[in-house]
This record gives structure tokens, C-alpha cells and sequence, in this order.
């Protein structure tokens, strides 16, 4: 599409900016691979251990580095050239997932050899993603900040609409280590989109500062704006509380439905249709009723969705749901972080990003683990449903008890 048509649609306007879209494709490309393992491994260890701890402790394993590395990312991305940190972190992503197919080929591939890699690839992430956010908003003008970040969110779903459909392709003709191959090259196309790049994303943090000082001096910044705080805190317990169904799809597709790869492939592409609807079309509405209320109205839908999803009685149901679950969560996720970054000066944006990954992944560990455990002992509906439902009620009460308390969060 030219640039100047996409200019004029408030949808697609931030991909008018060269070095943005460039990172947009290479990044789509990636996650659409990163999917396709994500599916994979998924089904593998489900079927593997029939054990939702299992799996959800699996998946809890990916986000444990970021309780530690998550502060380090940030501070490290605001030090150094951004596109050469974010270079060096994707190959070695690259590497650890050709590991994984040679190991999957070699028929040596095990349920610890999948918790180490996801540990380790869990530590890449840490510090990819703040560096990743960092140059968006170093390649983008404020005002498209907004829809930048919703794009961001949009290819990412994309990845998971059209990942866990070739997933179930790939593994039905190539098994396994056809999926993990595909992931393994898709790493190229992150590399190919950072060498085309072209405008000045550098460093931006005094480099004289010391480390451990530079992190602190974002923590600081992050406790004393009580719109970043409150964002930083809403994302945290949206992790704990809602997250979690990204990694117990598997489990709810094969245990609660009677489903199989196919049925996990289709729950988790309509979550991404109702997401990427969610970001094209979220533009005109902010344009129209703000931004803040449009994320206010997304925190109290999230919580109800999330539990119509985990009571949904069959498949198609549950996939409306889930489509709803998709819209909202992105909504949702996209307006905490746009109020963290828009109130940050460019010197701290990989910091404040990289609290933002810390809370949400440290309560998207909790939650994934602690509900896959609770799930095999009372049940998956009332753990999953219970914990929707709990924060549907911490919306409501806060709304309530301080109706000014949301004020913060408007940018």
C-alpha cells in the first residue's frame, strides 16, 4: 500500500514510517514461527505428561528470567546501539531453535530439554522485547505512538492466527521438527528487517551512568507517576489473573473439550482474528472517545470475557468467546503500555518497558502455574473462571471505592 494512503488511515498510519514497518514485517515473520512452536511444544508436553501443571509449569518457565534479567534488558537497550543488542539477542534465539529441531529429528527431544530451552529462550525475550519497544518509539512520531503499539499488537496476533494454523499443517506432514525448522529460519527475517533500517535509533541513556543506577533511576520514575504506576500495576495483575489462559489453551482444547492439535490451533487463531479486528478498528474509536476511556472499558469487559471463555460449554462457543477474550486483551494491553511509554522521557523508555514485561510476566508465571496446579486437583472451569470473575470484582470495587483512581491512567 503506498505511503500516502496508509498516512490517511488511522489504522495502518504509524506503518507510513519506513524503519517502523520494516520492524513490523520482520517481527510478523518471527512470530508467526514462534507460534508454530508455541503449538507444538504445547501439544507435545500436553500429550507427553496428560498433567495441566505440566504445561502450564512449562510455559511459566519462559517468563521466570524476566523476575531477574527483565530491569538489566531495559537499562542495556538505553546504553547501547539498539539495533546491534537486538541483533545479537535474535541470533542467539536462532540458535537455541535450531537446538530444539535437531533434538526433535534426533528423537532425543524430552520434557526437560523443552523447560530448559524455555528458560533460556525466556532470557532472550527479557531482553528483546524493551529493545524492541524502545525503537518503535525511537522510529515513530508521538501521535502515532498509540497506533504504532496497536500494530505491534496486531502482527503479533497475526502470528498466532496464521502460526497455529500451519502448525497443525506442518505437524500432520512434517511432524514436530517440521514446525521447530520453520521457527528456527524465521529468526532471518527479524535480522534482514534490522540491517534495512536507516534512522537514528542509538543509544539514548548516558552511558557515564552506572548500571545499577541507571535501572534504579527508571524504578524512581515508575513510582513516582501514578499513571506509569497504576499502568505497571493493572498489567501485573491482568497477568496473574487473565493471562494465563494463553498457556492453558492447550490443556482446556485436549482435556475439557476432548480436542487435539487441530482444536488448540483454532481456539488460539480466533483469539488472534478478535485481536487484530481489535487493533485495526481501535483507532477510530480512541479517536472518538479517548483513550482512557476506551482502556476503562476494556479492564471491566476483560474480566467477564475471560470467564465466558472458560465456561463456553463446546467448541464453537468457546470460540466466539475467545475471539471476544482476543479484542479485549489487546485493548486492553496496548492502552497500559501507550500510558507508560507517552509519560516517559526517550533516555528511560526500554526501562519503563522492561518493568512493564517484569510485572506482567512475573504474574503470568504465578498465575499460568499456579492455576495449571489448582486446575489438576479442583478442576479446570472454576480455577480458571474463579480468577476472571476475581478481577472482574477488583475493577468494579476500585471503580466504586475511588472513582477518580482511574484518572491516572489518561495520558
Amino acid at each position: 500500500m503506498p505511503s500516502s494512503l496508509l498516512s490517511r488511515s488511522p489504522s495502518l498510519r504509524a506503518l507510513s514510517h519506513r524503519d517502523f514497518a520494516f520492524l513490523w514485517m520482520g517481527t510478523l515473520v518471527s512470530n508467526i514461527g514462534t507460534w508454530m512452536e508455541s503449538v507444538a511444544l504445547g501439544v507435545y508436553v500436553t500429550e507427553v505428561t496428560g498433567q495441566a501443571g505440566w504445561t502450564g509449569g512449562v510455559a511459566a518457565l519462559a517468563h521466570v528470567p524476566s523476575l531477574i534479567l527483565a530491569p538489566l534488558g531495559g537499562a542495556l537497550a538505553d546504553r547501547f546501539d539498539r539495533r546491534a543488542f537486538m541483533s545479537v539477542c535474535v541470533c542467539l534465539q536462532g540458535l537455541l531453535a535450531a537446538l530444539l529441531t535437531v533434538l526433535a529429528a534426533t528423537d532425543q527431544l524430552t520434557v526437560p530439554w523443552v523447560a530448559v530451552i524455555s528458560l533460556l529462550n525466556g532470557a532472550l525475550n527479557t531482553l528483546v522485547i524493551p529493545c524492541a519497544t524502545a525503537l518503535t518509539v525511537a522510529v515513530v512520531p508521538s501521535e502515532d505512538l498509540h497506533n504504532a503499539l496497536s500494530l505491534d499488537s496486531a502482527q503479533f496476533n497475526l502470528g498466532r492466527i496464521i502460526g497455529p494454523v500451519l502448525a497443525a499443517l506442518v505437524l500432520t506432514k512434517a511432524g514436530i521438527e517440521g514446525a521447530l525448522f520453520v521457527n528456527a529460519l524465521s529468526f532471518l527475517a527479524v535480522l534482514l528487517a534490522l540491517s534495512r533500517m536507516r534512522g537514528t535509533v542509538h543509544a539514548v541513556a548516558p552511558k557515564v551512568e552506572a548500571l545499577w543506577a541507571g535501572i534504579l533511576r527508571g524504578m524512581r520514575l515508575a513510582w513516582a507517576d501514578p499513571g506509569i504506576a497504576l499502568a505497571l500495576g493493572s498489567a501485573g495483575l491482568v497477568g496473574l489473573l487473565i493471562s494465563p489462559f494463553v498457556g492453558l489453551v492447550p490443556v482446556f482444547a485436549l482435556q475439557v473439550l476432548g480436542g487435539d492439535a487441530t482444536t488448540t490451533s483454532l481456539l488460539l487463531t480466533a483469539q488472534g482474528t478478535g485481536a487484530v479486528i481489535a487493533a485495526l478498528g481501535s483507532g477510530a474509536i480512541v479517536a472518538r472517545v479517548g483513550r482512557r476511556a476506551f482502556l476503562e472499558t476494556g479492564l471491566l469487559l476483560v474480566g467477564l470475557s475471560s470467564a465466558a471463555y472458560w465456561l463456553s460449554p463446546t467448541l464453537p462457543v468457546a470460540l466466539g468467546a475467545l475471539f471476544i477474550l482476543g479484542a479485549v486483551y489487546l485493548v486492553v494491553f496496548t492502552g497500559l503500555k501507550t500510558v507508560c511509554q507517552a509519560r516517559t522521557p526517550p533516555e528511560l523508555q526500554a526501562r519503563v518497558s522492561s518493568l512493564f514485561l517484569l510485572l506482567v510476566n512475573a504474574g503470568y508465571m504465578l498465575g499460568v502455574w499456579g492455576q495449571g496446579v489448582l486446575s489438576d486437583h479442583v478442576g479446570v472451569r472454576p480455577i480458571t473462571a474463579g480468577a476472571a470473575l476475581l478481577f472482574f470484582g477488583i475493577v468494579v470495587l476500585t471503580r466504586a471505592l475511588r472513582p477518580r483512581g482511574l484518572a491516572a491512567l489518561g495520558t
